[in-house]
């Protein structure tokens, strides 16, 4: 399929700039996204999502931080909605709309046990995700519906966005070898996504836990000496507020009102997810079930979930 073929193309084209690098170890890994990964009869909103990610270490910048971990990353997003009724004046109940990016992240883990992400994500909401044709050919080869109203998707959007997170743990006198607590904050800024969550992140071990500086939570697998990690098995929850002051898969392009069907956002709304992470040796393996409000205001408009499935391998 063409879409997957440039997903793949820009992916590697990115991994090229960093292939000249000394490091004794890479993380290379995927993150499959979809609705029916928690029902077969769930099917509505985030409809689909695929990432596919290059991991290594950067030299350390200054004397407080432990470890810092570049990425990069290519994905692509797609959104439809749960009913259509092109009779009426709101016709859907959200709009049909794609995303594909590229992305460049950075992770910084502090001496302190702060750690700070930030990316810089550019691509394309609308026709040039070619969401449409990989909806379309994923469903007819499974067998489903294949919709024909992507005639009526968001328009063509640049993205730029900037990404940054801060994480520290907190409730330190119940923090233990077996379950710990992060207080998280992050924030999105750019032409698709503008928005600030506030939450807090639980790990609940099955047995010991792995400091977070070398833990797969926030992908910190690797290791300097090239040595292989210690083995975690985890259960983690993670609940935040979320306020949205703006959505292009919802409300359309910044720069103009060409989208047939957009709708206004619901600024405050919860989020959460909840799921386990396993690693072992070099493979790295998680699933999550992740919750997200009510996006926007119209009253046939609902909460929904999806699955999230990640694997990853440390080559050395």
């Amino acid at each position: 399929m063409r879409s997957k073929s440039v997903l793949f193309i820009c992916f590697f084209l990115l991994i090229s700039v960093v292939l000249r690098s000394q490091n004794k170890s890479v993380e290379i890994g995927v993150v499959t996204e979809n609705d029916l990964y928690t029902s077969s009869k769930n099917d509505q909103y985030y409809t689909n999502g695929l990432e596919i990610f290059y991991r290594y270490l950067s030299k350390k910048e200054k004397p407080n931080l432990l470890k810092k971990v570049n990425e990069i990353r290519a994905g692509q997003y797609m959104y439809s909605p749960r009913d259509i009724y092109k009779d009426e004046e709101e016709m859907f109940d959200r709009p049909f709309a794609g995303y594909l990016f590229g992305e460049f992240r950075t992770t910084n883990f502090y001496a302190n046990q702060g750690i700070l992400k930030k990316y810089f994500q550019a691509g394309y909401v609308g026709p040039n995700s070619f969401a449409d044709q990989v909806q379309s050919t994923t469903h007819r080869m499974f067998n489903y519906t294949a919709f024909d109203e992507w005639d009526y998707q968001i328009k063509n959007a640049l993205a730029l966005q900037v990404y940054v997170m801060y994480a520290k743990p907190f409730l330190g006198g119940i923090n233990s070898t077996r379950i710990d607590f992060q207080w998280q904050s992050e924030a999105k800024l750019g032409t698709i996504f503008t928005s600030f969550s506030a939450g807090f992140v639980t790990r609940i071990g099955f047995k010991k836990l792995v400091p977070l500086v070398d833990s797969n939570f926030y992908g910190a697998s690797l290791n300097a000496d090239g040595k292989s990690p210690e083995s975690e098995f985890y259960f983690y929850m993670a609940p935040y507020f979320n306020y949205q002051l703006y959505d292009a898969t919802i409300q359309g392009s910044l720069f103009n009102d060409s989208s047939p069907v957009t709708f206004d956002i619901k600024p405050f709304r919860f989020n959460g997810e909840a799921g386990l992470r396993y690693r072992t040796k070099n493979l790295n393996l998680s699933y999550a079930f992740v919750y997200r409000g009510k996006e926007h205001k119209s009253e046939r408009m609902t909460g929904y979930f999806y699955g999230s499935i990640g694997v990853s391998y440390i080559f050395r």
